[in-house]
């Protein structure tokens, strides 16, 4: 197994580097090499003097022009930070680190925040404005309510593939693991000034568009082709960037682009999810008969467990066959670190190992979020916490602050 991971490390050098997204006109799958990773995180800004969201992205993005990995979003008051394309964890950290630094050191003086969290806790949509951009003009004008309401934070890892064909077997493994990835990562429990009762709130913000939330099941690259073919044809598309599942094949990068994700609240838990993520995908390489063992769940089934982990997080009870056998999640997610422990050690993967083992022991964000309304039922205290954490870069289990009361 050693061999075979250092093997796909060393291949993955000369692979063109995730740095635009081409033209999509047509659907050529332009390999980025065999498990490269490529992470994007979606930061709220928020102004410093009452805690809410502020319309200021113009200003962070002249102040950090220098920086090119910082993008512009939807909303004024987000921004997103990509990486390049990386080999392992370690090499995203260093990425993530770098840039986020600089980012805090070039709008040290704008009295702008950030936090990472799937949703801000008390922000009203009516008060958010959108980038002026055609693309972003036309979705308001398609879609209306659903789009001006979807100010949420997420967190996307693309994951290289070789080809389009091993892309689709990537992707209906991963399916699999889309309410434990939403579960771990959750924390959007809060949405316009009330508790909502979910761990994760953010994905019910977006599933009502025809192509967003639970993917459809196709079993080969051609299929995937038709149907994005189709989709496109009859207008419900213009092009792949309108498909937003919860993971998608993305040609133009050459990677399976995993979206299920809340924001994770700190740079710990990014890294700890970005971990599970390339250990499960260096696993299937090895274990690709894994796919052909097990019966691929009804769509029905698929969608049920994603509300579950949608309500319940990591205290769900997952659905495991069409007979109604449930199994708890956490109990699952041991089941699979043991399976996966192998590629742990050879990956260096340990220390992003114990931030999911404190994850799942201590709680998600949406957990300790809840603690601190539940000392004061301060919405902007919830703020505080989770721009704490997104400075300290690790999560806060007591009632600890960096910010000023």
């Amino acid at each position: 197994m050693d061999n075979q991971i250092n093997k796909r490390l060393k291949s993955t050098k000369n692979a063109s580097q995730l740095t635009s997204d081409p033209a999509e006109e047509e659907i050529y799958f332009n390999s980025n090499g065999v498990l490269t990773l490529g992470v994007e995180i979606e930061l709220q800004l928020i102004d410093s003097k009452n805690y809410n969201l502020c319309s200021r992205a113009t200003d962070v993005l002249s102040a950090t022009a220098h920086l090119e990995k910082i993008k512009q979003e939807f909303y004024l008051s987000t921004i997103e930070v990509n990486t390049g394309k990386c080999l392992t964890a370690q090499e995203v950290e260093e990425d993530l680190y770098a840039t986020l630094a600089s980012l805090q050191l070039a709008t040290k003086d704008l009295g702008i925040l950030f936090s990472t969290t799937g949703s801000h806790p008390f922000s009203k949509y009516s008060d958010w404005v959108v980038s002026p951009t055609a693309r972003y003009q036309e979705l308001i004008d398609r879609n209306q309510w659903l789009t001006r309401r979807m100010s949420v934070y997420g967190l996307h890892v693309h994951i290289g593939m070789s080809s389009g064909e091993d892309c689709i077997r990537f992707n209906n493994f991963f399916m699999y693991f889309l309410p434990h990835l939403l579960a771990l990562s959750s924390s959007s429990p809060f949405w316009q000034g009330i508790d909502t009762g979910l761990a994760s709130c953010r994905p019910t913000t977006y599933e009502a568009l025809p192509t967003a939330g639970q993917p459809y099941h196709v079993r080969t690259w051609q299929d995937f082709e038709h149907l994005y073919k189709s989709l496109k044809l009859c207008g419900s598309i213009k092009s792949l960037k309108d498909l937003w599942w919860d993971l998608r094949p993305s040609p133009g990068f050459g990677t399976l682009e995993i979206r299920v994700c809340d924001g994770a609240a700190t740079l710990s838990e990014t890294l700890a999810l970005v971990a599970l993520i390339h250990t499960l995908a260096h696993w299937f390489a090895d274990n690709g008969s894994w796919l052909e063992s097990v019966a691929y769940p009804p769509y029905w089934l698929s969608r049920e467990n994603k509300w579950r982990a949608i309500r319940y997080g990591l205290d769900a009870e997952l659905v495991m066959n069409t007979e109604g056998k449930t199994k708890l999640m956490r109990e699952d997610i041991n089941e699979w670190i043991e399976k996966l422990n192998p590629y742990i050690q050879q990956l260096g993967y340990q220390t992003y190992y114990s931030t999911l083992k404190v994850i799942m022991d201590s709680g998600t964000s949406s957990e300790r979020q809840r603690k601190v309304f539940a000392h004061n039922h301060c919405f902007k205290d919830i703020v505080k916490h989770n721009v704490s954490e997104f400075l300290l870069q690790t999560p806060l289990y007591r009632r600890e602050s960096v910010i000023s009361p």
